[in-house]
């Protein structure tokens, strides 16, 4: 699952300032907009998978009641951006939001780790 290396001024892990994901058999680390897992080969590159957890549906019904009336998720919005699947969702609280026309998909929640 590795997509590239990165040049990395800081370690990550508990108490390093990013918000922590729990990935499969180990945790991720967000940094711009990026999930950061050090590895035997350096810093990894993640993504989230599409699967029954996280999946990719469109979910027009879902209601966003954890932001304001008219708020739009994208670069600068206040969210974090997690790589998932083929696209970039956006953390609202432990669920990823997906931008989508009028409305936002709920494509389900990830366990955070403490920091």
């Amino acid at each position: 699952m590795m997509l590239q290396n990165h040049d990395h001024d800081h370690d990550h892990g508990p108490g390093c300032g990013h918000t922590a994901i729990r990935h499969g058999d180990h945790v991720d680390y967000l940094h711009d907009g990026e999930l950061h897992y050090h590895g035997a080969r350096g810093v990894e590159a993640h993504r989230l998978e599409v699967g029954p957890a996280n999946q990719d549906d469109c979910t027009p019904e879902h209601a966003c009641g954890d932001h304001e009336a008219g708020h739009a998720h994208g670069p600068g919005c206040g969210h974090e951006a997690v790589p998932h699947g083929d696209h970039v969702d956006y953390l609202v609280g432990n669920h990823l939001h997906r931008p989508h026309g009028d409305h936002c998909d709920d494509h389900g929640e990830v366990a955070l780790e403490s920091a």
